[in-house]
């Protein structure tokens, strides 16, 4: 999937002016980034282009702020990028992209520093994919690198509209993505185990769809196992249940059997009135819950039975929590997920969103095989469809 579009190994951009779309929608807590995962992710391109010689002018968004609002400014940003590039990164607080001052900026940017723009957002053109946006970004280089993976299922004017005006290529951080997710789509090392959790189904209907023709086995925890045991005639108390979704999720399980493909949901749950430390908690069987009760995290049977699948895969993709992990002890079933997948052999990938946090909290990141930046930008992949920031790359010829 990734080897159809250009990557740096096939551009020379020596010398030139270049146009990055990075990934720099992190936390910003008292004026400072909290976690910069995606940040150092994108070092390996900067750093590369820098040492080209190439002129830098990174393209990025915050949040979803409404026109330009100060605690949606990247300036903190650029503060942890010249940390980690250890050298000046120029940034200005300006209107956001197309504005004049933003433009008068662009243009006395030295040869060879490193610009950062501020939020892409600032502009509504931005995700309505303006071309009148776009052509003023296509204007600030003569090239355009895409290293957004968590952005490029967004069919924006910084994603989509530029790369159809500027030659433009993959940067490391987008072709990583793309080769590993790509590789388990389509030729995954067996056993290939794949980990859903999360609240709802019908956030990972597609996923779960694409996977039942890829996939050995099929864990499904968190939530969204409630919506399943309920369609199977089981009680299930007060916990979460999308009530239009149990047709589906009876479907989901008869396309598993078709296709031969083991659907686990967990035997057992831990529950409790609410969500709160110290509050009284017991392990019922999933179909058997009594009312007034949540089920919020799987049981100790469940994750023994979870574990066992994980140890015997070559190949495992987790997307999702288990329970309800930012609270104790909702969060047993979840750590014992990440460290399982943390020590098997073979290729483990957390496909983003909520699993990322999780790893990270936890502490096993650095023993992940793969951890993507991206979370509805993985979901999406792994469905099976196509991202319009990476279909639109290469659509310029390289001159």
């Amino acid at each position: 999937m990734a080897t159809s579009i250009p990557t740096l190994d096939d551009v020379s951009l020596a010398g030139k002016r270049v146009l990055v779309r990075v990934d720099f929608n992190v936390p910003i807590t008292d004026g400072r980034v909290g976690d910069d995962t995606r940040v150092r992710e994108t070092l390996p391109t900067l750093r590369e282009l820098a040492g080209a010689g190439a002129t830098l002018f990174l393209a990025a968004h915050l949040g979803r702020p409404k026109g330009p609002q100060d605690d949606a400014r990247l300036g903190p940003v650029a503060e942890r990028l010249a940390e980690l590039l250890g050298r000046e990164v120029r940034y200005a607080p300006t209107p956001g992209p197309g504005s004049s001052e933003q433009q008068e900026f662009v243009a006395a940017a030295p040869e060879g520093s490193i610009t950062l723009l501020e939020n892409t957002r600032f502009d509504p053109r931005e995700t309505k994919n303006d071309p009148a946006l776009a052509e003023v970004l296509a204007g600030y280089a003569d090239a355009f690198v895409n290293d957004a993976f968590g952005a490029a299922h967004r069919a924006h004017a910084s994603t989509e509209g530029v790369a159809r005006l500027l030659p433009s290529c993959a940067g490391r951080l987008l072709q990583r993505e793309l080769e590993v997710l790509g590789t388990l789509l389509e030729s995954p090392q067996r056993p290939f185990v794949v980990v859903l959790g999360g609240a709802k189904v019908s956030d990972k209907i597609g996923v779960i769809r694409n996977l039942l023709g890829v996939a050995d086995t099929i864990l499904v925890g968190g939530a969204m196992a409630f919506t399943f045991a309920k369609a199977a005639g089981g009680e299930v108390g007060d916990s979460l249940v999308e009530d239009d979704k149990l047709e589906l999720a009876s479907e989901l399980v008869a396309e598993a059997e078709e296709k031969r493909v083991r659907l686990l949901l967990p035997d057992d749950v831990v529950c409790a009135e609410r969500v709160e430390r110290g509050v009284d908690i017991a392990v019922h069987a999933i179909g058997a819950i009594p009312d007034g009760l949540k089920g919020l995290d799987i049981g100790p049977d469940s994750t023994a039975r979870f574990e066992k699948a994980i140890r015997a895969a070559r190949s495992v993709l987790w997307n999702g929590p288990m329970g309800v992990f930012e609270v104790p002890p909702f969060d047993e079933g979840t750590r014992a997920i990440a460290h399982a997948v943390a020590a098997m052999d073979g290729m483990s990938v957390i496909g983003g969103g909520d699993s990322v946090a999780a790893v990270n909290a936890i502490g096993v990141a650095d023993r992940i095989g793969h951890v993507s930046t991206g979370g509805g930008a993985s979901l999406e992949f792994l469905e099976g469809r196509t991202l319009p920031g990476v279909a639109a790359l290469g659509s310029v010829p390289w001159r």
